[in-house]
């Protein structure tokens, strides 16, 4: 035997997936049309063994470097592009300023006798207590109905805060922000 099995070697997902690849390629390059291109995948999809998937890209030209790198390239900018653009149109958020020494503990809700009112319904009369603890500040939640959240995670015991976060009572939001 010469090595070359007489039998026609069944496709595998690892062959299908590397010619579905050099597809998606060659139409991101412009050199297959959408038909096309839906079609060659059909029949690389249909395809029982290896040569019937290297007939759906026998006639394609290979791969260039220059071309692969440029691909890469703008691929690139526009996903930093993208992330920049959706920063940019992220809502901004109201500061939530921690006091100096002075004080060591916030109460946040509705009620009259707390050092940081807020109206909005969603937040309970008594909704969280921020305290200092060592050098730092933590908040729990004062069994609210709608929550208190730091940083998108609902709160299920204290948790310490830092600025930059993000603190949230009901629907309101903040960012945390020292003096």
């Amino acid at each position: 035997m010469d090595g070359q099995p007489s039998f026609p070697v069944r496709a595998s997902d690892t062959d299908r997936d590397q010619v579905l690849r050099a597809l998606g390629e060659r139409l991101a390059e412009g050199r297959l049309s959408q038909d096309t291109f839906e079609r060659r995948v059909e029949q690389v999809l249909q395809a029982r063994n290896r040569t019937e998937l290297d007939d759906a890209v026998r006639d394609l030209p290979p791969t260039s470097r220059v071309v692969s790198r440029i691909t890469g390239l703008v691929s690139t900018v526009s996903h930093v592009t993208a992330r920049i653009e959706a920063a940019w149109r992220a809502p901004r958020l109201p500061r939530f300023t921690l006091p100096d020494a002075a004080l060591s503990r916030i109460v946040v809700g509705r009620a009259p006798g707390c050092q940081f009112i807020l109206t909005d319904l969603t937040v309970s009369r008594f909704h969280a207590e921020l305290y200092r603890a060592g050098d730092g500040w933590m908040v729990s939640d004062l069994g609210s109905m709608n929550g208190t959240r730091v940083n998108g995670w609902r709160l299920t015991g204290p948790a310490r805060v830092r600025p930059g976060d993000e603190i949230g009572f009901g629907n309101l939001s903040f960012i945390v922000a020292t003096p």
